[in-house]
């Protein structure tokens, strides 16, 4: 599975590939066009995406990637400018709708406008068949793999089947979708009030214990037990259904 992170990764890159690409030549073209600046604005940085794509080698991306960059707003009135420099505002994320900040940093007048972009990468997933009810436990054959678009959700793909066959649907599933990290977790091992081991471990020594589970719990879980003392602990679920908690 590809990470948010890693594809995070992947695009900085693609920016940074746009930076060095030297907006400042191509950019020079706006010099003097006045009031007209939005609709060329646009047009040029499609074209800085595009070509910050395309210096990238052949297969260096995991994903298909393709960037839309619409339009100013066309009442702009820009000055002219001479050198305009691309930047990511902070806080921006770069996948699915986002913007690129464009300043001008060598012109009479400065001025800073955003461009909204949209951040696409398809790639392979796996998409349902039909319907899947909340807490259903998916099989492999509720899916078939397709390609999608991996930046259209903020939850990371979940790209191999060995990720989701054998786990719960965290929600009704509808058919079409693509199975993403928020949408399973793992088969309960228990329920709210079973009796559960407690490993507790702490440098040199492991202790057990009994305890009641506070709430459900699947391996890879933090749950909260209630020991025979009344106190409360958290820890994880693991493989076997014992909650262990590190002190």
């Amino acid at each position: 599975m590809q990470s948010l992170s890693a594809f995070n990764a992947i695009l900085m890159h693609i920016f940074r590939g746009l930076l060095a690409l030297g907006c400042s030549a191509a950019l020079a073209q706006t010099s003097g066009a006045g009031a007209d600046d939005g609709a060329r604005l646009g047009t040029l940085g499609q074209r800085f995406l595009q070509d910050a794509l395309a210096s990238e080698p052949s297969g260096a991306l995991p994903l298909r990637m393709q960037v839309e960059v619409g339009a100013l707003d066309p009442r702009l009135q820009l000055a002219p400018c001479a050198r305009v420099e691309p930047y990511l505002p902070p806080g921006s994320r770069l996948w699915g709708r986002t913007r690129l900040g464009l300043r001008c940093v060598q012109g009479r007048v400065p001025w800073n406008v955003f461009l909204p972009v949209t951040v696409k990468a398809f790639g392979p997933a796996w998409v349902l068949r039909s319907n899947v009810a909340n807490g259903a436990v998916l099989r492999a054959e509720d899916a078939i793999e397709a390609e999608v678009d991996w930046a259209a959700e903020p939850a990371a793909v979940l790209a191999k089947p060995e990720l989701w066959v054998g786990q719960t649907a965290a929600r009704t599933l509808m058919a079409g979708q693509a199975l993403r990290q928020s949408m399973v977790r793992p088969p309960e091992l228990f329920g709210a009030g079973a009796q559960v081991k407690v490993l507790a471990q702490g440098p040199g020594y492991a202790v057990t214990a009994d305890g009641q589970a506070l709430s459900a719990g699947g391996a890879g879980q933090t749950v909260r037990v209630r020991m025979a003392n009344g106190r409360i602990v958290s820890g994880v679920v693991n493989g076997e259904g014992a909650v262990e908690v590190a002190l």
